[in-house]
């Protein structure tokens, strides 16, 4: 007989998500924090908003917050998003996606002090 640990993640009495390792279900825990968070801020800045949208917002969000950050800070989509936007594109072909990449400059690395 075999002994598995599971890490389950419970909202409101409902089960949300079961991790194999407690690091992945903290890190679940804590978006699902950070959603609950921006929806209720969501609300309270929007009230039109009905609940569902809300929650769908503040779950994208707290999903994105990577993306968000970046934004926040600089103003401009972070390049994951504009390569997604050029990969939906259907009229963009193989080869003017190569000549891009050929003519973009290379990227310089910039640290960022942690708060």
């Amino acid at each position: 007989m075999a002994v598995e640990t599971k890490y389950v993640v419970v909202r409101k009495g409902e089960e949300k998500m079961t991790f194999a390792n407690k690091k992945d279900a903290d890190a679940w825990d804590k978006m699902l924090d950070m959603a609950d968070a921006f929806t209720d801020w969501l609300q309270q800045h929007q009230p039109e908003l009905g609940e569902a949208q809300a929650e769908a917002l503040g779950l994208l969000l707290a999903e994105q917050k990577d993306a968000v950050q970046h934004i926040l800070r600089t103003s401009k989509l972070p390049d994951i998003v504009k390569e997604e936007v050029v990969e939906a594109a259907p009229e963009a072909s193989a080869e003017t996606e190569t000549e891009a990449e050929a003519a973009a400059p290379e990227k310089k690395v910039r640290a960022v002090k942690a708060a």
